[in-house]
């Protein structure tokens, strides 16, 4: 039995409309036969963060980060055109009359095919979340050498 191609992406921004495409791109690859593995890293943490988590950062800059980046997925901005929130209504608007799944379906429907949704601990250290910051489709939570030798393995590798 020949060994399924393996996709890694690595997910670094926080932004709709990437992690839209993201989480896409995953979906796509996993309904074509593929071992995806996402790999969430920074800003792209926010992606898979379960709305509303507390934070547990230290110190005054920790937690003043962690005030203005609560993150979750109904927290996500457009990057083009945000204008103070109303672009990204509009995005969102304009993805629901599409009948274009949401960024909590999109989730939901990449883990139930395989996707392999993964935290970067180093970047999780860094803002202040542990494994309880994030959504339980989260699989695992990893160092950036154990995703970096997966990477090495995959067929097609994107940053996003």
């Amino acid at each position: 039995m020949a060994e399924k191609e393996k996709i890694t992406l690595v997910v670094f921004s926080g932004d709709l409309d990437r992690a839209f495409a993201a989480l896409g791109f995953g979906v796509i690859a996993a309904s074509m036969g593929m071992e995806v593995n996402m790999v969430f890293t920074f800003w792209g943490l926010n992606i898979i963060k379960r709305d509303g988590s507390g934070i547990k950062s230290k110190g005054l800059t920790g937690k003043m980060l962690n005030l203005i980046n609560r993150g979750g997925p109904k927290r996500l901005k457009f990057s083009k055109f945000n204008m103070f929130g109303l672009g990204t209504w509009m995005m969102k608007r304009l993805m629901k009359d599409a009948n274009m799944p949401s960024i909590d379906q999109l989730i939901t429907i990449a883990h139930q095919m395989g996707v392999k949704l993964i935290a970067c601990t180093s970047s999780m250290e860094l803002m202040g979340a542990d494994k309880d910051s994030f959504r339980s489709e989260v699989a695992d939570v990893v160092g950036t050498a154990s995703w970096l030798e997966g990477a090495g393995q995959s067929k097609v590798t994107l940053f996003i």
